[in-house]
């Protein structure tokens, strides 16, 4: 249900031809990351929330490459670097924010402590802000 809804928003103006499949799939766990990032928000599970965000995020560059450049985007996590293979400055400052949210929510390594309990509402709010301006910059980019 939800990815006919999110293939309805992603192609709004497109021509059906015009858009890869593998684009409307990221677009829709763009969306569903975004969805999950909101309810750890609110169970104020925050380094998960900090963590969907940045997935959100990078699955809606993704999409957007895909339909952009008609082929499947590079693999990595790096959201500036693919930010600037978009051309992505309006959104290059919230990139930033989200990039190191791949690993430092997740692994006590690399936070330097336990994620969970380093996590706060403020950056985990932080981190949904900017993964709201990418993704609706990617819809209206597409």
């Amino acid at each position: 249900m939800y990815k006919i809804v999110d293939a309805a928003f992603w192609l709004e103006g497109l021509p059906v031809s015009d858009v890869r499949e593998e684009a409307l799939d990221w677009w829709h766990e763009a969306q569903h990351n975004l969805r999950q990032a909101k309810k750890n928000f609110d169970l104020e599970e925050y380094s998960v929330a900090a963590f969907l965000s940045h997935q959100a995020a990078e699955k809606a560059l993704k999409a957007l490459y895909i339909t952009l450049k008609s082929r499947l985007p590079p693999k990595g996590q790096n959201l500036v670097r693919l930010g600037k293979t978009l051309e992505a400055e309006e959104v290059l400052d919230e990139l930033k924010v989200l990039n190191p949210h791949y690993m430092v929510a997740r692994y006590p390594n690399a936070a330097n402590a336990v994620p969970s309990e380093i996590y706060s509402r403020e950056i985990a709010t932080r981190c949904l802000t900017a993964a709201e301006k990418v993704l609706e910059w990617a819809r209206k980019r597409r």
